[in-house]
């Protein structure tokens, strides 16, 4: 089953296209990472599919239902957009009654989700203590009021310490694995890495990849990074590794070598016949951020040229 499904789903404001014919078919269960530079969309798609933007044009269900009828599907999921906003003189345990409240939703589902998000033993105090990482659980927590079955976050552990990020990458985990399909927008690859089971990379408004993070992390390439006793080495090296074959870039005093853990040995034998004396040598695998930098750009200005073409293009 399919908790998302969207067909040349375009939305434009003005001349500027945020959402480019998106097509995606995203799954039910586990937890989907949507990832992309500032500006290409992310925030866009979520409102849309929310019914909180009407589209241009195309076709979207959420969880089977058309986005032009967002109450077909609404209490049926949970959202946390941008930074949660409580009363900060409330508590938590009353921030959260007053929801349900408000939703209609009864108020044992208060316990359920505090005890959830772990909030327990502080659901008491005012939310005006609460640190940031405790705040983004507690929006969490009245996403989850309503017991939905899709969760969709917009920038969860943004502005967290390391330990808050820790704490919030434990929380998405357990909600999918308690059944419920968690779409999150980050820009924390290394997290997305870690926590995702299924990727969208947008940039733009036009989607470069979706499907399972597996299908991803393939693509992936390894290389050995060496460096060398005596820096004067160097260039002797790289012209002599080179000439053999290897595939090689050069970078200050070391060498990236593209080859993989089976072929170490060898480069180090390679490097040992030259008369060169290897004090490094470090066989890596590329992380989902260095696919991620390739598809969409690497500075500020490889993005500025890559949107002024897609802007002509679309003029």
């Amino acid at each position: 089953m399919s908790v998302v499904e969207t067909t040349s789903l375009t939305r434009r404001f003005g001349p500027i296209t945020a959402l480019d014919a998106v097509t995606l078919d995203l799954p039910a269960g586990g937890v989907i990472g949507l990832v992309g530079p500032n500006g290409s969309g992310k925030s866009t798609l979520i409102r849309t599919l929310l019914g909180l933007i009407r589209a241009t044009s195309g076709e979207a269900t959420v969880l089977g239902h058309p986005i032009t009828e967002p109450k077909l599907f609404a209490s049926d999921v949970g959202t946390l957009i941008e930074s949660p906003a409580f009363i900060a003189g409330l508590s938590a345990r009353a921030n959260l009654t007053s929801l349900a409240h408000l939703h209609g939703t009864p108020l044992t589902r208060v316990d359920d989700v505090l005890h959830q998000v772990g909030l327990v033993g502080r659901d008491t105090e005012p939310v005006r203590r609460f640190s940031l990482g405790m705040k983004q659980r507690l929006g969490i927590a009245a996403a989850l009021l309503t017991d939905p079955r899709l969760l969709i976050l917009d920038e969860p552990t943004n502005g967290l310490d390391p330990a808050g990020i820790v704490e919030i990458r434990g929380l998405l985990r357990q909600l999918a694995s308690d059944g419920r399909t968690v779409i999150v927008s980050s820009h924390l690859l290394s997290e997305v890495e870690v926590i995702c089971d299924h990727l969208v990379i947008i940039r733009f408004g036009e989607i470069l990849f979706a499907g399972p993070m597996q299908e991803m992390l393939a693509r992936t390439r390894a290389h050995i990074d060496i460096a060398v006793e005596h820096p004067e080495d160097v260039g002797r090296l790289a012209e002599a590794l080179a000439t053999s074959g290897w595939q090689l870039a050069q970078a200050g005093d070391s060498i990236r070598v593209e080859a993989g853990a089976d072929r170490a040995a060898e480069l180090n034998r390679a490097a040992t016949a030259t008369g060169v004396t290897l004090s490094r040598l470090i066989v890596t695998q590329d992380s989902l951020e260095e696919l991620y930098l390739e598809m969409t750009g690497r500075t500020d200005g490889e993005l500025a040229s890559a949107r002024a073409a897609t802007d002509r293009k679309v003029a």
